[in-house]
Formats: C-alpha cells, structure tokens, sequence
C-alpha cells in the first residue's frame, strides 16, 4: 500500500513485495522485455482488512482493484491477470469460508462460491482482462462466467486452476502474501478442498468440468513435480494449458544458486524448457523477467540484426 518500501520476501531470495509505484515501473519493464502479460497478487493485506467472509477481495477500492486499473493506464496493451481467491482476505488464511458441517469445522463450498463471484465481478470492473480462480471449489468456474456474462463481461476470460495439488511446495508464496501468517502456521491444510498430489486422473476430471463450464484456460499448479500431468491434461483438452512454477519450486533453485551448488540461471532456464517441453503453453514462474532477458541476449547473439534500426 502507499509508498512502502520494496520488501524482499525472505524465502524467495531475489522476490520482492512491491508497492504500487514499484508494481508499474515493473510493468513497463515487463513490456519492454517482450513480457506481455502479468498475473498480481495482494501481498500482506492488512490485519484489520481481514475478516471470517474475505469481503476486502471485493472492494472497489481494494488494492487488486486499483492496480488494475493503474496497470492498464500505464501499460495499456498489457494483458493483467487477477488471483481469485479468499485466502489473502482471510482471517483463517484458507480459500474460502470456514463454518460448521455435519463432519465439523470445514470449507462451506457454495457460501465460499457466491464470495468468489463477487470478489471476479469486482475485479472484472476494475477492467481486469482474465480472472484466475485458484480457490478449488467446485462450480465456481461456471458461477463466474455466468455473472460475468450477465455483467456485460463476455470478453473477461476466465483461466482456470483446474489442477491445484495441495502441495508442499506453496511455503514461500504464503509468506509472501500472508496467509501463513493469518493462520499462525506455514503448515496449512487444505487437502479438503485441493488434489491429493497421489491422484494422477483426477486432474482430467476437474479439467473436463472447468472446459464445461467455460473456462479459456487451464492450470497446472504446482509445474516441476507435476510434468506428467502436464503432459496428460495437453492431451486431454484444446484450450490452452498454464503451469505454475511455483514458490517453493523457485526458492529451491535460488537457495542452491546462493550456495553455489547449481548454476542458477543455467538451472531455472532448464526447468522452464522441461515445463513446456511436457506440453505447457503459458508458464507462471518468478524467474520470468531474468528467462526474458537472457531470452534476448541470446537473440541479440545469433541474429544481431534483428536489433539493428531500421531505415
């Protein structure tokens, strides 16, 4: 918020918490390298924003909300991408809503529906260009598009988290946006609501309900331990198929770059080309400005005079 100071996350060496001024003149940075789009997450939303419902993830003047709307005045042909999720928002640090089921204390999953329309619809007139879903609830994908629909939004897409694993690996991004923090642990549950990472075909599953349901892309979450389902979901759809690499599987790579055990950089490029060479056609990592400056470097090597003025 405001003119914060950059904050280095600590389990993500070389991540950064930006602020919003900090957010556009990466943005910009972003274009220039040929990056044309940007996925935006709220880090460390306020502990007096948080609240059993998430209800800050739909205000108009919410952090997510001003930022996309001051990204697409910056940079105007740049394609933003807004998280839709509770966890951020949550006093308990999970997806969705907490209440009271035959089986105890659980994740109501249509009340927790009815927050993440209101939370897309929001961002959507913020001028949002694709909501991504990451809370795993079921029928939220169809729910979405059809209030976006209704809205006026046809032409909001829709990319969803289709397979989400409840992965060890998101250590770092809890950190980072807070979550862990709300929940006073790193070691947060939600194997309710997100795929067990044994289960291999029920990704196909979840990825025929959300096409059904009029997603325009699908994820893969997390991407490196999970190349064979990348590999099954490319062959199973033809939308087009995301994977995430996420927090922890970056932090690996940088914690032994530091510790001189890898070549960073020659690794991270490595693991991107692994991620699309199983069928990926989009890759959320944080390794992508320094992938798309090393990109042109070696462009600007091989063919030099693709970067000669023209006449």
């Amino acid at each position: 918020e405001g003119a914060a100071p950059r904050e280095p996350v600590a389990s993500m060496p070389g991540v950064e918490r930006l602020n919003l001024a900090d957010t556009l003149a990466l943005a910009k940075r972003c274009w220039g390298l040929g990056v044309r789009s940007m996925a935006i997450f709220p880090a460390s939303v306020d502990a007096a924003l948080k609240s059993d419902d998430g209800r800050e993830a739909w205000n108009p003047k919410g952090l997510v909300q001003r930022t996309v709307r001051a990204l697409h005045e910056a940079v105007p042909g740049l394609t933003v991408i807004t998280d839709v999720a509770l966890d951020p928002y949550t006093k308990t640090g999970h997806d969705g809503i907490i209440g009271d089921t035959p089986h105890g204390p659980d994740l109501l999953n249509d009340v927790t529906v009815d927050a993440l329309v209101r939370q897309a619809l929001s961002q959507a007139e913020a001028g949002t260009d694709m909501v991504a879903p990451s809370d795993m609830m079921d029928g939220r994908v169809g729910a979405i598009r059809k209030a976006l629909d209704a809205a006026g939004h046809e032409d909001v897409g829709i990319l969803a988290y289709s397979a989400k694993y409840a992965s060890c690996f998101y250590g770092p991004f809890r950190d980072a946006v807070g979550s862990a923090s709300a929940a006073g642990t790193r070691k947060l549950d939600k194997s309710t609501y997100q795929m067990d990472p044994a289960n291999r075909r029920e990704a196909l599953t979840e990825v025929a309900m959300d096409e059904a349901e009029g997603a325009d892309a699908v994820m893969v979450k997390p991407a490196g331990p999970y190349l064979d389902i990348i590999r099954d979901v490319r062959g199973a759809t033809r939308l087009p198929v995301a994977a995430y690499q996420v927090s922890g599987e970056y932090a690996m790579l940088a914690a032994a770059g530091e510790k001189g055990w890898l070549d960073f950089e020659s690794a991270a490029m490595e693991s991107l080309l692994g991620i699309r060479r199983a069928g990926a056609d989009i890759i959320l990592t944080y390794f992508a400005i320094r992938a798309a400056e090393l990109l042109m470097e070696r462009t600007r090597e091989s063919c030099p005079a693709a970067f000669e003025p023209t006449a």
